[in-house]
């Protein structure tokens, strides 16, 4: 039987998994090294340090890019549970469970999250200065688990199935435009008469390009659209209305100030879009007092602006 000093010595350490999952997630040594506040000669000797004690290789390394090996694949997703249990371990048996510490990561999208979520992110942190906590946004889809993501901050209905989904607060998206265009082009008077409009187009997550599907009384209706300008963006495509340039379909969260101060009006008000904001976390992490913690005070806050 070999010694337990020697034994321990080859197991992997739940620092290397963190180094291995953040090299992973910003796809070169350089970036994670970055993230860590370390320099890339650390991030690389933990990789190796890791490869060691798994006897596998497990990142093909090229000047260019960084790829996961067969091995690598298997690595992240035990990687992923063996941080997730031993972050679950320590809630579960220290005081955690009444005051909330440790990281916490979170994502959300480009304009939503710097607008909304980030305020909301420092007041959390003011409340509960034992977390840590790191916020990044996307524009596109995260892979919430493989990603090592514990919590996503989402607008829209359009749900995963594998995750727990707590809707913050309600929220929808208006038609609106600017004096000057509506002066110029016309305010519509029915959903038909959208069509002869410039409108503001933004693709956006699995949302048919050119179609708006919005909501009458409960009744769905969609309207074929086009215009000379569209972005993946919606903050362009904001700045675009404020230009004069069209009808765009928008977050009350993000127009709101915009309608009291009249730089935007209001268009075909019986019609919205629903935009709800969303908590997104995986099952394992639905005990943890951090996330339970965040996830309470972002509704608060969140409903505490409620339009």
């Amino acid at each position: 039987m070999e010694p337990v000093n020697t034994v321990r010595e080859q197991l992997p350490l739940p620092e290397d998994l963190r180094v291995f999952l953040t090299v992973i997630r910003k796809q070169s040594f350089a970036g994670a090294a970055d993230e860590l506040g370390a320099s890339p000669a650390y991030v690389s000797k933990r990789i190796q340090v890791l490869e060691t004690a798994l006897k596998a290789r497990l990142l093909h390394r090229t000047t260019r890019r960084i790829a996961l090996t067969e091995d690598g694949e298997r690595a992240q997703r035990w990687a992923v549970r063996i941080l997730g249990d031993l972050d679950d371990l320590f809630d579960e048996l220290s005081e955690a469970r009444h005051t909330p510490r440790g990281l916490l990561h979170i994502s959300s999208s480009f304009g939503f999250g710097r607008n909304h979520v980030a305020p909301a992110i420092s007041d959390l942190a003011e409340h509960y200065p034992e977390l840590e906590i790191r916020l990044e946004v996307f524009d596109r889809v995260i892979d919430l688990v493989g990603e090592g993501f514990d919590l996503e901050i989402r607008v829209g209905d359009d749900l995963p199935g594998q995750h727990i989904c707590k809707r913050l607060v309600s929220n929808k998206r208006i038609l609106c435009a600017t004096p000057a265009y509506l002066e110029r082009r016309g305010v519509p008077a029915t959903l038909d008469d959208l069509q002869h409009h410039d409108c503001l187009v933004i693709k956006e997550g699995k949302n048919v390009f050119g179609v708006w599907d919005l909501d009458n009384a409960g009744k769905q209706h969609s309207v074929r659209i086009s215009g000379p300008l569209s972005s993946n963006n919606g903050e362009i495509v904001l700045q675009w209305a404020l230009k004069d340039r069209g009808i765009l379909l928008r977050s009350l969260w993000d127009v709101k100030p915009l309608l009291e101060t009249g730089e935007l009006l209001q268009v075909l008000p019986e019609y919205s879009q629903s935009a709800n904001v969303w908590a997104l976390y995986p099952t394992r992490l639905s005990n943890s007092a951090k996330l339970r913690v965040c996830v309470e005070f972002l509704s608060e806050h969140f409903k505490a602006l409620s339009l």
